[in-house]
């Protein structure tokens, strides 16, 4: 079997319009890859979601190695707006265009490119699993945790695990992501009564309290930081009424909230917090308040050692950069993952992802397959 090209699979990979739940072949795309190689593959669809489980080796193997990463992307946008076909992967002078190069098709070539090179040349004492989503950039429930809860009730176990995401700000190799922040949003809906606005006495206005319990929300000091995380923030991100009437005191305001938050708190502790200062709002304004949360995920720290010392070390062999341990950016399907065995995230430079003309260096490709098959190396050394 000849050697994988990473850089036509990725080409491969974006061709298919995989826009969430959208499949469009991209796993067929793996399937016809992997399974000459002697990886034994397994759809995991839920609720819509086409997810795809791919092993090379017994399941009784002491030592395992997971790869996560997903084959969906976001829309394109306004497809007049890029100067290639969003999904045609055409390149330029080095460089491929199109939807998903960055985010994350490209991670996913070049560790299934890395792998099937792995195990025919130097087949390992051990086994190495693919656990591919379709859900990454949707509502994530149908996606990695399905993968995972097929695992469980099938009695497959990753010992460590790699993310592809992209996760170099600016240099290929600068970073790896040993932990994420917590994520969570508040909807809140303050109510009243509507009124005239000549006569305020009449009606009980909502926007007052809902200033005031943004204010309150918006003012305090979560943390100052913690030895692996920033400080932990909370953004305002809409407050709305609906009225276009200069004379009318609305009913209603309501107002949503996004915190990123670390390992000093938990989405739990964080929602008394909020509840309490709601029921503080109440009782001042007399309003009365609907509110829904949802935690996207929770912090999460993979502290550093053998697994991140094990990636720091192929990268910089690969590429003469020492990487930061970091736990910068959004959520990551790693947030489910951390919770069957350790993980770290290592991509790409992330620089143009979800972006119009999102693109990647060829050569970025083959670096990176390179990084991933070292780390197999070592790993199973």
């Amino acid at each position: 079997m000849s050697r994988p090209d990473p850089v036509a699979i990725t080409a491969e990979l974006v061709r298919c319009a995989s826009v969430t739940p959208q499949d469009n072949g991209a796993l067929d795309v793996l399937v016809n890859l992997l399974e000459p190689a002697g990886f034994d593959c397994t759809r995991v669809d839920r609720g819509g979601i086409v997810n795809l489980l791919a092993r090379w080796g017994d399941k009784g193997h002491a030592r395992t190695f997971g790869f996560n990463g997903h084959t969906d992307v976001v829309p394109v946008g306004d497809a007049a707006s890029w100067s290639f076909p969003p999904f045609g992967a055409e390149t330029r002078d080095g460089v491929m265009y199109g939807r998903g190069t960055t985010d994350m098709k490209s991670g996913v070539a070049a560790f299934a490119a890395a792998a099937v090179d792995f195990v025919i040349r130097t087949p390992p004492d051990g086994a190495v699993i693919l656990a591919i989503t379709g859900d990454e950039e949707g509502d994530a429930l149908d996606g990695t945790t399905a993968l995972l809860d097929h695992m469980d009730a099938s009695g497959e176990k990753m010992d460590v695990c790699l993310v592809g995401e992209p996760t170099c700000p600016q240099t290929m190799g600068e970073m790896i992501k040993i932990g994420r922040r917590g994520s969570m949003t508040a909807w809140i809906t303050l109510t009243g009564k509507q009124g005239h606005s000549a006569y305020p006495h009449r009606a009980l206005n909502p926007l007052p309290a809902m200033v005031r319990l943004m204010d309150r929300l918006a003012s305090r000091e979560l943390d100052q930081g913690t030895d692996h995380f920033d400080p932990s923030t909370l953004a305002v991100v809409t407050v709305d009424t609906g009225n276009s009437a200069t004379n009318v005191i609305p009913a209603t305001c309501s107002a949503a909230v996004n915190i990123r938050f670390n390992d000093l708190h938990s989405g739990a502790s964080l929602s008394d917090w909020i509840k309490e200062e709601i029921a503080r709002t109440e009782t001042e304004f007399g309003v009365q308040t609907d509110l829904r949360i949802k935690i996207s995920g929770e912090s999460f720290l993979t502290p550093p050692g053998p697994l991140s010392g094990l990636v720091a070390k192929a990268v910089e062999a690969e590429t003469g950069v020492t990487p930061v341990l970091s736990t910068s950016g959004g959520t990551s399907d790693a947030r489910f993952v951390k919770n069957h065995c350790p993980v770290v995230e290592f991509g790409l430079v992330g620089q143009s992802m979800h972006q119009v003309d999102e693109h990647v260096d060829v050569a970025h490709i083959r670096q990176l397959t390179a990084i991933y098959g070292r780390i197999l190396q070592d790993y199973f050394a």
